[in-house]
Formats: C-alpha cells, sequence, structure tokens
C-alpha cells in the first residue's frame, strides 16, 4: 500500500485485506471485470474469493439491458460465474420506471439493439409528436455526440416531454475505447431545461436495489458501513457511493486511465487532480481490482 503526501487515498497493490472487512460489494461491471472484449481476471478471482469468504456481490451496472442480458454477456466474455450472486442494471430500473408511471406512448433514442430493454412492457414506439416520454438508452451510432440530438431534444423540451435516461454513463470503455452513452445526451436535455429521470448510478435506487438484492442472498439486513462499492468512474461510481452512505474503492484501469495511470501503476499527484472535482474521497485507489 502506498499513501504518499501527495494524496490522502492510499493506493492498493492488492485489495484482499480491504474487501475481508466487508458483508457485500456493489461492483461496477464495465472497467472492473471486463473491457467489454476480455475479462480481467484477477478481478474475477478477487470477487470469487470474498464470495467464498461468504460475502455477497451485487453488480451495478449502468448497462441498458435487463440483467438477464448482462449475464450472458458476461458468460459469453468468460467473466467466471462465481465471481458474483446477483446483478441490478439501469435497465432493469428503467423497465420498472415505465411500468410504474404507466408510459405506454414512448419516443426511443438510441441503438435498435437495445430494443430488448422493452421486451414484454406494453409501450409503443410513436413520433416524438404522440410520446408521452423520451426513453434514451444511447446514440443510434457510436459515431454520433449529443450535439445531433439538439433539435428532438428542443423539441422535446417544447412538448414538455420526460426524459427518462437508460444509461446515465457518459461515456463506456469497449475493446480500450470510449464511446457515448445516453448520460451524454441526458445530461444535454437537462442543461436545455428538461427535466431528466436518471436510472442508474449515482442515483439512489441503484443502490437500494442493490442493498435490497444483497440482504436477500445474505438472508438478513446489511448496514451501510458493512458495504464497499466498487468502480472506475468518479461522476457515477464515487459520487453514487458517497451519497449513499457506503465506501468505495476506485480502479484506475477503466474511463480515467490516462487521467491516473503512469505505465500500470496509479500516479498519486493525478489521482489527487482527479478527486478535486469532487468532495468525496475513495476509502482506497488500485490499478486494477485483485486481491
Amino acid at each position: 500500500m502506498t499513501n504518499t503526501p501527495e494524496t490522502s487515498v492510499p493506493i492498493l497493490s492488492g485489495a484482499g485485506r480491504l474487501l475481508s472487512q466487508y458483508d457485500a460489494i456493489f461492483c461496477d461491471v464495465w472497467g472492473v471485470l471486463h473491457n467489454g472484449v476480455q475479462p480481467y481476471a484477477a478481478a474475477g478471482e478477487a470477487l470469487a474469493r470474498f464470495r467464498a469468504a461468504e460475502g455477497v456481490v451485487v453488480l451495478v451496472s449502468n448497462a441498458p439491458s435487463p440483467s438477464e442480458m448482462v449475464a450472458k454477456m458476461l458468460d459469453r466474455i468468460g467473466v467466471r460465474r462465481d465471481a458474483w450472486d446477483a446483478i441490478i442494471t439501469s435497465g432493469d430500473l428503467t423497465r420498472a420506471y415505465l411500468q410504474e408511471r404507466q408510459y405506454r406512448f414512448i419516443h426511443h433514442i438510441g441503438s435498435p439493439r437495445d430494443m430488448r430493454i422493452f421486451a414484454g412492457l406494453p409501450v409503443e414506439h410513436v413520433a416524438l409528436e404522440r410520446a408521452a416520454a423520451i426513453v434514451c438508452t444511447g446514440v443510434a451510432d457510436v459515431s454520433q455526440t449529443a450535439e445531433i440530438y439538439r433539435p428532438i431534444l428542443a423539441r422535446g423540451i417544447e412538448l414538455a416531454l420526460p426524459f427518462v435516461c437508460g444509461n446515465p454513463d457518459l461515456v463506456v470503455e469497449i475493446g480500450g475505447k470510449l464511446l457515448p452513452c445516453a448520460g451524454a445526451v441526458a445530461t444535454l436535455y437537462e442543461q436545455m431545461g428538461g427535466d431528466v429521470y436518471w436510472a442508474g448510478k449515482p442515483h439512489a435506487p441503484a443502490y437500494a436495489a442493490a442493498h435490497q438484492l444483497a440482504e436477500r442472498v445474505r438472508e438478513r439486513s446489511i448496514e451501510r458501513k458493512r458495504i464497499l462499492a466498487i468502480g472506475d468512474a468518479v461522476r457515477t461510481d464515487l459520487v453514487g457511493a458517497a451519497n449513499y452512505g457506503v465506501d468505495c474503492l476506485l480502479v484506475a484501469h477503466g474511463i480515467h486511465r490516462d487521467e491516473l495511470l503512469r505505465g500500470h501503476e496509479v500516479h498519486p499527484e493525478r489521482l489527487e487532480q482527479l478527486l478535486q472535482s469532487t468532495p468525496h474521497r475513495p476509502i482506497a485507489a488500485m490499478a486494477a481490482l485483485a486481491w
């Protein structure tokens, strides 16, 4: 462990001792367990060892897909199955919110592959003028930016349409590349004066759902002080954990890798610079999750 004068955050080479202090882990998926193409074997091993010691692992993902689809993707990529107990996704939260609000007519912004988020729901996909809400799962093409949707968003605001963000991430890592997510479009809608429901981290419903799942698996209550969140993003993982009242282990080789890593190690000064954007501090940081 390194704890230099440049940063008050311990930098770990292994997380085994830290993980052993908790009963449950809320773990991010992209950037921690895999990069969208390949699994991070050491991360899977660490979570499996935690579970072997009777810990509970709930994967908390901002993916705009139902949890069962994320489970299939993890199997396909090669993430070991004994690394986790349950999954909660932005897709799950989006579906629950649409059912709660009973939105029938929706205007979808996103890729056609994200349509599975609506499977089995009593919704109809309509033009903006007929919609009761906009549901965004991302950009239609990875070459696009949020700005291309400004005219649609402006009209949505004129119609006073609520905007449901099915993935609060701004970007996601796929095979070492950072690609835009629904969060970028939702941020623009909010900046333009629109009303946004954020279905995922850093917002409390994602953590409350994960907490319920963990307690269901453990078959007893779990205090927040006994929960550790693990993630790679300050904006979602660190801020969300702090707001929910749980500790956070920040993993550097995800979306902040260019800012934080020097070679394969966390640079203390760069870490401190990154953390200046938030009043929150992780309990520790490390380059990549490992026991």
